[in-house]
């Protein structure tokens, strides 16, 4: 990032964290993804709140963000055990913040699983959860009784830019990762799993590069919606897994179990938008199938008469890339500050939340102001 870029966003943030400056900024633990333009916004959170640590998910970290984001905060390693156990999830929050009021800023429901032991058995108080992803969204929704607030930015209006253009990103990644074998796109039938926000993009980008694309998803209005716009819907799951070339997974929950990968095509590419352990049983997939490196970022899974190849290892495709989206992230980034004032301020019941719309317009504003130049 040039220095004339990194003084407006600087300035962008001042402005952001002006409105939405907690009076009483509480400690804050931060998962992200640590891109190389994640630093400004580490560096805005540790102006809104006292931040502890930095958990950048693993698939995802630039070295040079890394040193930058540790001279903020100390960035410790991030799994899904890491919170998956009570006693332990209690236990490192205590060696962090210990008696203190505390924000937890989700990429993905890493807390979920342990939400209710933090709750109860820390010894400070779980003032709420931020979570920016729909995967997420879901694992807190899903919980059966949450015991504090959890604000989702997951499905604001200021996140459909980057819905939209890190589908482009997933689509520009598989095709460069194919190029590296002499394939293309074309003439290659693709199946997009999930028909959300991101899969949508994705099957509507590929429809625009003159690929024949049929998406499959378990959500009837969502299969009427792909029908809607023009797309063949899947009306039988494993003739379509057979019959594609390229599999792009975009449910951000289970898509392929283990004994779908022998239903593959000859030669077919699979790809995720999200990380292997959620979208993709690996593990499951019987020991006849011998894997061996075909290319920096493909593996090659063949057994006697079939096989198939995997995109950076079932991890999200468009990272090896960066992931770019531009500015637009900084919508959602602005959005995620504004969750934590709410979750400062102590006054929301336990559920999921929504920032509200007159601060969704305030951000967007102040974007337009910094960016649309």
């Amino acid at each position: 990032m040039e220095s004339f870029e990194r003084a407006r966003l600087d300035t962008y943030f001042s402005k952001i964290a002006s409105r939405f400056r907690p009076d009483e900024p509480p400690v804050s633990f931060l998962i992200t993804h640590l891109l190389p333009e994640r630093p400004s916004f580490v560096r805005a959170v540790a102006t809104a709140s006292s931040l502890r640590a930095v958990l950048p998910k693993p698939k995802s970290v630039s070295p040079t963000a890394k040193r930058e984001a540790e001279r903020i905060a100390p960035c410790d390693p991030l799994s899904r055990e890491t919170f998956a156990d009570p006693d332990q999830a209690v236990e490192y929050v205590e060696s962090r913040a210990a008696g203190e009021r505390v924000v937890l800023l989700d990429v993905g429901g890493y807390f979920a699983p342990t939400l209710s032991a933090l709750a109860e058995h820390f010894s400070g108080t779980i003032l709420g959860v931020v979570e920016d992803t729909e995967n997420g969204h879901k694992r807190y929704a899903e919980l059966d009784k949450l015991p504090c607030p959890v604000v989702s930015v997951a499905r604001s209006p200021l996140k459909d830019p980057e819905d939209y253009l890190v589908g482009q990103s997933v689509v520009f990644s598989t095709e460069a990762l194919m190029r590296e074998r002499g394939d293309i796109l074309h003439g290659r039938p693709a199946l997009v799993i999930g028909f959300g926000k991101l899969g949508s993009s994705i099957a509507r980008l590929l429809h625009a590069k003159g690929v024949q694309v049929t998406v499959h998803d378990i959500d009837p209005i969502r299969r009427t919606q792909a029908l809607s716009q023009g797309f063949t819907v899947a009306r039988d799951r494993d003739r379509a897994l057979h019959n594609a070339g390229l599999v792009l997974c975009a449910t951000g929950s289970l898509s392929l179990r283990a004994e779908d990968f022998s239903t593959l095509r000859n030669g077919a590419y699979v790809a995720t938008v999200t990380s292997s352990e959620d979208e993709l049983d690996l593990d499951g997939i019987p020991s006849v199938y011998q894997r061996a490196r075909d290319t920096d970022h493909i593996t090659r899974y063949q057994t006697t008469g079939h096989y198939f190849y995997l995109l950076n290892g079932g991890n999200a495709v468009n990272f090896l890339h960066g992931a770019s989206v531009g500015p637009f992230i900084f919508l959602v980034q602005a959005e995620i500050l504004a969750a934590l004032h709410m979750l400062t301020r102590g006054n929301l019941a336990a559920g999921m939340h929504d920032v509200p719309a007159v601060d969704r317009a305030a951000i967007a504003d102040a974007w337009l102001t910094a960016f649309n130049r």
